[in-house]
């Protein structure tokens, strides 16, 4: 029997006709996915599945939602667990499943929950809200922390704040689930750092900025018990030829960590690179266009030959075969229509 696989996008249901998560059947060998149902849960603007696959968290208007994930692939709710702020707009664990941790884009704060006995998000632990004045109004004129995410070694908490051009650094007690500020990685002007990402060796953090359209890479080094990052690259995130108009948004790797790639929206492509494990730099390989409008998030299907996009301006997700050999990719699928995507959650299930 092959692995079975299913995904779960997440979207807004103030606009459209989504109800909020939408369950997809997966086929990693052809790359497609084809809708199951819909799952009621009110701006699912994010979701994300525990690290062992048998759970999946959304954002909501009122708080964060459990759903335990079962064997089919279908979801049981669980609960929800206030986060005492606006909606959150990203969601990230630790990997004893102990604790959680939810960003506020609208309100600036960095919230941390108790993961409960049964996988559920269950009461704060701690919370920060985040202070200062950017460059651009609203947009980068206050905080707007985008992504928060524990160190690999979970000594610290990285938050990045694309409001105020920074990384806040906190300092993680994972006895009591608080934090505390250490420091800060302080981005250049106007670059608004959106989202980043560990490598598997723990080695280096890599970040994309939203309004500079590049990708930074940084070492990282925890062993003296405090954080040490050093700036070691920028490179960007479109190819020669871009609109003039764009916004860096999704950061993914493959599943080996080889390959990282990101989306462009307004230029509407994805761009992929070649990472050297060793150094943690990133060369290009290709930028493409994807078929579609703000590609939100981006994502590897399993066996590293498909990836996929969710575009969330034209209510799509389309699919793509890379041919690394010739540093290109192509569609290979008829869009999929899924109203107002965000981001989507992709899971392996049990064997039947």
């Amino acid at each position: 029997m092959g692995k079975r696989y299913a995904a779960y996008v997440g979207s807004y249901t103030y606009i459209g006709n989504s109800k909020g998560i939408t369950i997809l059947d997966v086929d990693a060998e052809k790359g497609t996915m084809t809708k199951r149902k819909e799952v009621r849960v009110n701006n699912a603007s994010y979701v994300s599945a525990s690290r062992d696959g048998t759970r999946l968290y959304s954002i909501a208007d009122d708080g964060i939602v459990s759903y335990r994930i079962l064997p089919n692939g279908d979801l049981e709710r669980m609960g929800i667990a206030t986060i005492r702020g606006m909606r959150g707009c990203h969601i990230s664990t630790d990997a004893a499943k102990h604790y959680m941790f939810v960003s506020g884009y609208h309100d600036g704060k960095v919230t941390v929950l108790r993961v409960n006995e049964d996988g559920s998000a269950g009461e704060i632990t701690d919370g920060f809200y985040d202070k200062g004045i950017g460059s651009i109004a609203e947009r980068n004129f206050r905080p707007h922390i985008s992504c928060s995410r524990l160190t690999p070694d979970e000594k610290f908490l990285c938050a990045a704040n694309l409001g105020i051009d920074q990384i806040k650094i906190f300092r993680f007690n994972k006895d009591t689930g608080k934090i505390k500020l250490v420091d800060a990685v302080r981005c250049e002007l106007e670059s608004a750092p959106r989202f980043l990402r560990f490598s598997n060796d723990g080695k280096f953090m890599y970040v994309i900025s939203e309004l500079k359209n590049y990708i930074s890479v940084y070492s990282y080094d925890g062993s003296t018990g405090y954080p040490n990052f050093e700036l070691l690259q920028t490179i960007p995130t479109v190819g020669k030829k871009h609109s003039n108009v764009n916004a860096a948004a999704a950061l993914r790797f493959s599943h080996d960590g080889k390959l990282v790639l990101c989306s462009n929206a307004g230029d509407n492509s994805i761009g992929i690179y070649d990472r050297d494990e060793t150094t943690g730099l990133l060369t290009q390989k290709v930028v493409l266009p994807i078929s579609g409008e703000y590609p939100k998030d981006i994502g590897m299907m399993p066996g590293g030959k498909h990836f996929y996009s969710v575009n969330h301006e034209t209510s799509t997700m389309t699919f793509f075969t890379l041919v690394p050999e010739k540093n290109y990719f192509y569609m290979h699928a008829a869009p999929l229509r899924i109203d107002q995507p965000n981001c989507c959650a992709l899971v392996e299930l049990p064997e039947e």
